[in-house]
């Protein structure tokens, strides 16, 4: 983590600030949510989700009494977060799989594009991680390493996998496999359907051995025709192989399926009672704490013999729409007749559990919680994220704080962005921030945004307006409109920036100075632009300081 972090300042690093430099002094969230309003004992209970926010497609393994989970990243840089628990329930960060950009080239990617599904698992015989995953833009590869915090090792391509989703198998016999989402062999008979794939694996060779076999074609009750099935996980568990797969989609028929077979390569028997996850029907869409979108799942067994599941779901504030994105959740499973299930049918997700032997510590990935970044540290916490590649001379961290250098690009283009960005974690929360910047023409502007993509955003922050200085308030949905502004009385001094949102609203004030009073630029402003289901894509909201010289 330390080398990575390192390895971006030394990367970022100017001596000479210009006159257009925006410092941020501090950033400040806060999130109360009502789902987490609630007193509960965290020696034996926890809330779902377990990772708040933009965490989507989870997957997990151990090595000894130690778990470790990974997430899409995306087009965000660094990539693919990788956790460490002692208990399945609290989380640490512990870097980053993918910290160079060597391993995870992003340059022109859209937003949702970059890493999908990344599958982290630990091959016991040669003491080694891998993880494999792909990168839309590039291909299907997998890196490894012996030690976590060492560092990861240079993308291994593999080209002959057509298609997304690849995860591995290591098997007790020293074979290994990878199986992944692929289209059909032959002519697909409706939209959506696709199939899932086997390939055995040479661990010495770092190389696929022989040809790919369709396994799995369309997916669970095919004569309905079901669609998207991805995300597989392949295990070895007792004397059966088991397939788990993602089906229905990642909106709200999304389900996890599951097979089993006594040979790898099939054939493969259906779970009679599929799926063993979702919330697409039975439930009351009124009901409390409401998680939706359930799917795209792996599995685990502690020590004592129990096995969790972890997986994605959504947290809709009105209907289908949500701004947090998809966050990771766990829930024990159960086996019942040689095949597992995650949740009940008719059954919602409950937003507490009881699990025993949990460790309370510090957590800033679930319930309520609050921070201040001060950015007064040697390097940035591993909450900040780039938005694919960054500039090579993007920001400096000094005695003022957080220094961000403008570049040519603005939020709205796909290029290099001097922007830094964290999570949206909960629906209601507050953001803030201490600004310092000069403008010296329209087209240069610092400040806050809430972002989901480049179409569909708010930018809030200090520029040039009619030839005064002024603060500004943007909403884009497909095209910019300006909203608020404010004409500031000076083009020096600080100014503060503050966002908070209550659901779907999303209001916005300043405060001239250190310590003046919070003033309204806007409140009540319709921030629905914000959720999957009008922006599309796959992440969540991320709240981002930039700067740029070209905002026009």
């Amino acid at each position: 983590m330390k080398r990575m972090m390192t390895t971006l300042l030394m990367a970022a690093a100017v001596t000479v600030s210009s006159a257009q430099d925006a410092v941020f002094s501090y950033f400040k969230y806060a999130g109360n949510e009502a789902r987490f309003n609630k007193t509960i004992d965290r020696s034996r209970e926890y809330f779902n989700p377990i990772l708040a926010g933009y965490y989507p497609d989870p997957s997990i393994c151990k090595k000894g009494d130690t778990y470790y989970l990974v997430n899409s990243s995306f087009s965000f840089f660094p990539g693919v977060p990788i956790f460490e628990s002692k208990d399945l329930v609290n989380w640490q960060q512990i870097g980053f799989v993918l910290d160079r950009e060597s391993q995870l080239p992003l340059e022109g990617q859209w937003v949702s594009g970059g890493i999908y599904a990344p599958d982290i698992s630990y091959n016991e015989r040669n003491k080694t991680f891998y993880m494999i995953t792909t990168n839309v833009g590039r291909g299907n590869f997998y890196v490894k390493t012996k030690d976590l915090r060492a560092g990861w090792s240079e993308p291994i391509y593999l080209p002959e996998i057509d298609g997304i989703d690849p995860s591995f198998l290591f098997d007790r016999d020293g074979k290994a496999y990878i199986v992944h989402n692929a289209p059909v062999y032959g002519k697909e008979k409706y939209e959506g359907e696709r199939a899932i794939r086997i390939l055995e694996f040479d661990v010495e060779g770092d190389s696929i051995i022989g040809e790919p076999k369709e396994i799995v074609r369309g997916g669970t009750h095919v004569t309905v025709n079901p669609v998207w099935i991805e995300g597989p996980h392949l295990y070895h568990i007792g004397k059966y192989y088991y397939l788990m797969c993602a089906e229905g989609g990642t909106g709200s028929d999304h389900s996890e399926v599951i097979f089993r077979s006594k040979k790898p390569m099939g054939p493969w028997e259906e779970c009679p009672q599929n799926p063993i996850l979702t919330q697409r029907s039975g439930l009351n869409p009124d009901r409390p704490d409401i998680v939706t979108s359930t799917g795209h799942a792996d599995i685990v067994q502690m020590k004592k013999g129990e096995w969790w599941a972890v997986f994605l779901g959504c947290r809709p504030y009105e209907g289908d729409m949500y701004n947090t994105g998809r966050d990771t959740y766990l829930l024990p499973v159960t086996w019942k007749d040689g095949w597992p299930e995650i949740l009940e049918k008719g059954k919602a997700v409950p937003a507490v559990v009881e699990k025993s032997g949990l460790t309370p510590a510090e957590n800033l990935l679930t319930g309520n919680f609050s921070y201040t970044d001060r950015f007064d540290k040697s390097e940035l916490n591993p909450r900040w994220l780039f938005l694919r590649n960054p500039p090579a001379k993007a920001y400096t961290l000094t005695e003022r704080g957080l220094t961000i250098h403008p570049s040519e690009g603005n939020l709205h283009q796909r290029k290099p962005l001097s922007a830094l960005f964290c999570r949206q974690q909960h629906t209601t929360f507050a953001a803030e921030t201490q600004l310092s910047f000069t403008p010296a023409s329209d087209k240069h502007l610092a400040g806050m945004t809430v972002f989901q993509n480049e179409e569909y955003n708010f930018v809030f922050g200090k520029t040039l307006l009619n030839g005064r200085p002024a603060l500004v308030l943007k909403r884009t949905e497909k095209s910019e409109v300006l909203i608020g502004s404010y004409f500031l009385p000076s083009a020096d001094g600080a100014v503060r920036l503050k966002v908070e949102a209550d659901g779907r609203y999303y209001s916005f004030f300043y405060s001239l100075g250190e310590t003046g009073e919070w003033k309204a630029l806007a409140v009540g402003v319709d921030g629905g632009q914000l959720s999957t289901a009008t922006s599309g894509g796959f992440i969540g909201a991320v709240i981002g300081l930039f700067a740029t010289s070209d905002s026009l």
